[in-house]
């Protein structure tokens, strides 16, 4: 039995390591069809997200505020809608770029480098997407606002790896017991 239980654990890493890498993929797929978007696109989608989420805060902190108003402020808060979602598309890149890496036993400076400079590197592939797109233009404001995403989405992974590992798995590990 318990070479079974060792060859089911085996095999399960064997197969599910390597798909810890689709989610990085399918993010940055996400990511090249945001950037693909022509500007009226874009600024339709964003509009559409500040109104749902004005509409949420509204409900939560009964604000009593008209659709008008909720539509007012969305358009007035574009650009932090659109800034907040470049900071957050580049954190969940970064955390799904890191946390493979991590599982691959890549840990340390190495992971903040190695995770940091593919995403960041990524940054500025999908700036330069988006200097061929009617309307939109690459800027470097961007890109260090995707870059801080990126640090924190790292860092985030490096901490809830190491109190994993340290808590949670700590008896999975494979140190040897004294007896």
């Amino acid at each position: 039995m318990k070479y079974f239980l060792l060859y089911i654990k085996q095999t399960l890493r064997f197969v599910l390591k390597p798909l810890s890498f689709v989610p990085a993929i399918i993010m940055m797929c996400l990511i090249f069809a945001f950037s693909g978007q022509d500007a009226d696109e874009s600024s339709q989608l964003s509009y559409e997200v500040g109104v749902k989420v004005l509409t949420i805060a509204n409900e939560t902190f009964d604000r009593g505020w008209s659709i008008k108003h909720i539509e007012n402020l969305s358009l007035k808060s574009q650009h932090y809608i659109r800034k907040t979602a470049h900071f957050t598309e580049y954190f969940l890149l970064a955390v799904t770029v890191a946390f493979p890496l991590y599982v691959y036993g890549v840990r340390g400076l190495l992971l903040v480098f190695s995770a940091g400079t593919f995403c960041i590197c990524y940054a500025f592939l999908d700036e330069y997407h988006q200097s061929f797109i009617a309307g939109r233009s690459p800027q470097n404001k961007d890109v260090l606002i995707d870059s801080c995403g990126v640090m924190v989405g790292v860092i985030v992974t490096r901490i809830v790896g190491w109190t994993g590992r340290m808590t949670i798995f700590r008896p999975l590990s494979n140190r040897k017991v004294k007896e």
